[in-house]
């Protein structure tokens, strides 16, 4: 654990050494700039002297020598404003872009902590259920077991392949999505047959421990992409089954109002907190850390979903279930 402590403070050490330089190199500027000031200041209080004593050594009269002396005067004042204005100028162009780098760090520091839990994740989530099917097979090789015994592991290594698909697809997804290759073929269909068949077979595959019940209109045409639209479905029926607790009850409905295709996901899990909720469709994003998280997941899921959503001119949204849990809602316009 000591060990663990050391690697993390020397890895925040690591990420903190190029915002140090920077502080420095911001001090030594504005070190720099305020001796310059100073040096300007002492520079026009020593020329209105010396222009003030050789008027005087001219032999000028008192009167003319006043004169000068104000014109001198209105003139360092004039240069004092200048100095002033630049000075300000300046202080305000650094503020901007000392704001502005350290937004850019701190948002690149986030993506690359994000990036780390991805790594973590992923590796877990593709090892799990190879590991796991890859016992299941042995088992069935290795031992005579009843005819239900094998078909109930038989059944887990598919829940378990079907799982491993569903996440190589969603990181093909994201790859598409993030080098801007995806692409959309929509084609009407109906809405509540395909939402209805395809449950039905996702809920047999993968036997989930939460009751999962389907409350959906009938005949709600809509046009789809057939490719891509299941994984909006599926990422967030997954999210409610791992955010939910065994023997519990997640809700799918799609219905029709006031002119609009409704879809909603209803959980009675643990919830999302309202600083939370902001941040749960962007790439990587994950509720904790993956060092203490116990729910399985790459934080890609509802990016995914948000995407695809608006590719199908649609919003999508989160609110607060009662008494408990979240309900995820995708409104599309018909």
């Amino acid at each position: 654990m000591k060990l663990y402590n050391f690697a993390v403070m020397l890895n925040v050490s690591k990420r903190s050494r190029p915002l140090f330089w920077f502080h420095v190199l911001v001090f030594y500027v504005v070190l720099q700039f305020a001796w310059w000031s100073y040096l300007m200041v002492e520079q026009n209080y020593e020329i209105y002297h010396l222009k003030s004593e050789i008027n005087v050594l001219k032999g000028e009269s008192l009167d003319e020598v006043v004169k000068n002396g104000n014109e001198l005067n209105a003139k360092l004042h004039t240069k004092w404003i200048m100095i002033a204005g630049e000075g300000t100028v300046f202080i305000g162009l650094l503020i901007a872009g000392i704001f502005q780098i350290r937004k850019t760090f701190n948002k690149e520091s986030m993506l690359a902590h994000q990036q780390k839990n991805f790594l973590l994740s992923v590796t877990h989530e593709l090892k799990s259920p190879i590991a796991s099917t890859k016992l299941q097979l042995q088992t069935l090789l290795k031992h005579e077991l009843e005819r239900e015994k094998q078909k109930e592991i038989i059944t887990n290594a598919i829940s378990d392949t079907e799982r491993l698909n569903n996440l190589v697809e969603n990181i093909l997804l994201a790859a598409k999505i993030e080098n801007s290759v995806f692409t959309t073929h929509k084609e009407k269909y109906n809405l509540s047959e395909y939402i209805s068949e395809g449950m039905k077979q996702t809920i047999q595959s993968f036997n989930y421990k939460q009751k999962v019940e389907l409350n959906i209109e009938p005949n709600i045409f809509m046009e789809i992409d057939r490719t891509s639209f299941p994984s909006i479905i599926l990422n967030l029926v997954e999210n409610a089954v791992k955010y939910s607790p065994d023997d519990s009850t997640i809700t799918l409905v799609l219905k029709k109002q006031n002119g609009k295709i409704i879809l909603s996901v209803t959980d009675e899990g643990l919830g999302i907190s309202d600083e939370e909720k902001k941040n749960i469709f962007q790439k990587f994003y994950r509720i904790g850390n993956e060092d203490t998280r116990k729910t399985k997941g790459t934080g890609l899921g509802l990016f995914i979903v948000n995407y695809l959503v608006q590719q199908h001119n649609g919003l999508v949204s989160v609110k607060n279930n009662t008494p408990k849990g979240s309900v995820f809602e995708v409104v599309f316009n018909s």
